[in-house]
C-alpha cells in the first residue's frame, strides 16, 4: 500500500504512531458535535436519533474525502454556528419547515462545489471586507453561547428587560458547573476536554433527574435509522426572495469558516508552501463542499472543517492518515448512539459556551481604532444576538459598512459587489 500516494504520508519525515495519536486527539476534541448537533437540530423538529446517525456518517464521509482528496490532517463535521443558523434562524425564527432548510443546505453545497470547481471561491470570499469576516465569526460564537445559556435556563425571558438571569434550578446549576469544568479542562490541556465535560455532566445529572435513562438502555446498539431525515427535501419552499438571500448567506458562511480554519491552522503548523499558500487547497474545499451536499442528503446541516483539527496537528499530524483515523472513529461511534442520546441540554452548555469563547478570538484582528471598520463589525456581532438571527446580523453589518464608508468619503474601501449586496439587502427589507 502506497500511503504517500493515497494519504500524503511520507515515511521519511512522518511517523504512523504519531499520525494515529493525532487522529484520536482530533476526534476526542470534536466528539461533542455528536451530542450537540442532534440537540440543536431536534429543536427544529428533526428526529434526534436520525440526526445522530446523519451527523456521524456525514462527518466520516467528509473527513475521509479530505483524507484521500486533499491528503491533509483536518477533520470535518456539521458546523457549529451553521447548525444554529439552520434550527434557530431558518426554522424557528423565519418559520420555514426543516425540510425546506435541508433543501437550502443541499443547494448551498452544490453551489459550493461549482464555485470550487471553477476556482471562483477566492473572488467570492474576497468581496466581503476582512473586518466583517472576523465579526461574523465572533458574532456566531456569541450566538452559540447565548443558545447554550438559554437552553439550560441560565438566561430566561423577562417582559420588562427581554432577558434576565434565570432561576437556580438543578439544570442551570449543572450547566454552570459544565462551563467551569470545560474551561478548567481546556486550560489544563486535557485532550477531549469538551467531550469529557459533557460525559461528566451527563453522569452528574442522573441523580437529579436531569439525565433520564430509559428502561431498555444498552451501551451499544445498531445505528439509528436515517429514514426520518434521508432526502427529506422541500424544494418548493426555496422559491422566495428571502430564501435566495439565505442560500447566499450559507455559501458565504461555509466558505469563511472553511478558508479561515484551513489557512489559520495550517499557518500555525508551518504547513504553507514557499509562496504562503496551502497546498491542495482546492481539494480540501471540494471535500468540504461534497460533504455538505452528502450531509444534507443524510439529514444534517452544513458540514465544514473543524478548528479542533489544530489539536491533532499540534500532536504531530501532518498527512491524510490523521484524517483517516478520525473518519474511521466517526464510523465506530455510530454503534454508541444510546450513550449520546442520553445527554441533556444542560450537559452541552459548557461546550457551546467554550466554542463561543474560541470563536471570539477573531475580534483581535478587527481594526477597532477605525470606527468605519469597528462600527459595522460591532453591528454584525450585536445584532446576531439581539435579533436571534445570524442572517440578520450579517445583512445589517454589511449595510452598515456600505453606508458608513460611503458617507465618510471612504468609498475606495467598498468593492463594487458590496454595492450590489447592499441594494439587494435594502430591497429585502422593503419587500418584507
Amino acid at each position: 500500500m502506497d500511503l504517500k500516494k493515497m494519504l500524503g504520508f511520507d515515511s521519511q519525515t512522518m511517523n504512523i504512531k504519531t499520525e494515529i495519536v493525532a487522529g484520536v486527539t482530533t476526534f476526542l476534541s470534536m466528539t461533542y458535535i455528536l451530542a450537540v448537533n442532534p440537540e440543536i437540530l431536534s429543536a427544529a423538529g428533526m428526529d434526534k436519533g436520525a440526526v445522530f446517525t446523519a451527523t456521524a456518517l456525514a462527518s466520516a464521509i467528509a473527513t475521509l474525502l479530505l483524507a484521500f482528496m486533499a491528503k491533509m490532517p483536518f477533520a470535518q463535521a456539521p458546523s457549529m454556528g451553521l447548525n444554529a443558523f439552520f434550527a434557530y434562524t431558518l426554522v424557528i425564527g423565519m418559520g420555514y419547515q426543516w425540510e425546506t432548510a435541508l433543501a437550502a443546505v443541499f443547494v448551498e453545497g452544490i453551489i459550493f462545489i461549482l464555485l470550487t470547481a471553477f476556482n471562483i471561491r477566492e473572488k467570492v470570499v474576497d468581496c466581503i471586507p476582512a473586518s466583517l469576516r472576523y465579526a461574523i465569526s465572533a458574532g456566531i460564537g456569541m450566538f452559540i453561547a447565548f443558545i447554550g445559556l438559554k437552553n439550560a435556563g441560565i438566561i430566561d425571558a423577562n417582559p420588562a428587560t427581554f432577558v434576565t438571569l434565570g432561576k437556580f434550578t438543578p439544570s442551570s446549576i449543572l450547566a454552570m458547573v459544565g462551563i467551569i469544568l470545560s474551561g478548567v479542562l481546556l486550560i489544563k490541556k486535557v485532550k477531549g476536554a469538551l467531550f469529557y465535560s459533557i460525559i461528566i455532566c451527563t453522569l452528574a445529572g442522573i441523580p437529579f433527574g436531569i439525565t433520564t435513562i430509559p428502561e431498555d438502555f444498552s451501551l451499544i446498539s445498531m445505528p439509528k435509522s436515517i429514514a426520518p431525515t434521508f432526502m427529506k427535501f422541500d424544494f418548493a419552499g426555496l422559491l422566495s426572495y428571502d430564501m435566495l438571500i439565505i442560500i447566499f448567506t450559507l455559501v458565504f458562511m461555509d466558505m469563511f469558516n472553511t478558508v479561515g480554519t484551513l489557512i489559520g491552522t495550517a499557518t500555525k503548523a508551518n504547513m504553507m508552501d514557499s509562496e504562503g499558500k496551502l497546498p491542495r487547497m482546492k481539494e480540501a474545499m471540494m471535500a468540504d463542499a461534497i460533504g455538505t451536499s452528502v450531509g444534507a442528503v443524510l439529514g444534517t446541516s452544513t458540514v465544514s472543517t473543524y478548528v479542533e483539527s489544530a489539536l491533532g496537528i499540534a500532536e504531530g499530524g501532518r498527512s491524510g492518515l490523521t484524517a483517516l483515523v478520525v473518519g474511521l472513529l466517526f464510523i465506530f461511534s455510530l454503534f454508541f448512539a444510546p450513550i449520546f442520546m442520553l445527554i441533556p441540554a444542560a450537559a452541552t452548555t459548557g461546550a457551546l459556551v467554550i466554542v463561543g469563547v474560541l470563536m471570539m478570538e477573531s475580534i483581535k484582528h478587527i481594526e477597532l481604532d477605525d470606527i468605519s471598520e469597528a462600527l459595522p463589525a460591532f453591528i454584525t456581532i450585536m445584532m446576531m444576538v439581539l435579533t436571534y438571527s445570524i442572517a440578520e446580523g450579517i445583512i445589517l453589518g454589511m449595510l452598515c459598512y456600505v453606508l458608513v464608508k460611503f458617507f465618510s468619503n471612504k468609498r475606495k474601501d467598498i468593492v463594487p459587489s458590496m454595492y450590489v449586496l447592499g441594494a439587494l439587502f435594502i430591497l429585502k427589507y422593503i419587500l418584507a
